[in-house]
């Protein structure tokens, strides 16, 4: 969703953080283990309902990006492969736009492992104070 965000509000946000998303619709259905839940969300597969799978895909919009984003993603992840966070952080960088990229080889769709947690909440907290002028530090947790 946020590689759609970042597409279609691309003067809306400081910052965006990206985990586990899709950048294309299409090959998405073509690289993950689970067809269920992009035959229920497009209403059939990419070749019957070529329109749906076109009419909210990121990849459309990746021109249109401007904000800064951090892309994680789970090596493990077979629901949204790795593959497609890469992809995300190739676009950003090509276009020259403040991107990083937090990889863990050994999680999923979830960072379960406490060393990867404490890592994955550090990097978020230090991104959206790096992009949004510290903001954070003015809210009382």
């Amino acid at each position: 969703m946020i590689n759609w965000i970042a597409g279609n509000w691309p003067d809306r946000f400081r910052c965006l953080v990206n985990h586990d998303g899709n950048l294309d619709e299409r090959f998405a259905y073509f690289d993950t283990e689970e067809l269920w839940f992009p035959e229920w969300d497009h209403h059939g597969t990419p070749w019957d309902n070529p329109q749906a799978y076109a009419k909210h895909n990121p990849i459309e919009h990746v021109a249109k990006w401007k904000a800064p984003m951090l892309v994680i993603h789970g090596g493990l992840d077979f629901r949204v492969v790795d593959t497609q966070g890469m992809a995300t952080f190739t676009a950003l960088q090509r276009q020259g736009i403040p991107s990083k990229f937090l990889h863990f080889p050994d999680e999923n769709h979830w960072v379960l492992k406490p060393h990867n947690s404490i890592l994955w909440h550090d990097t978020v907290l230090e991104w959206l104070a790096q992009w949004t002028e510290n903001v954070l530090d003015r809210i009382d947790f």
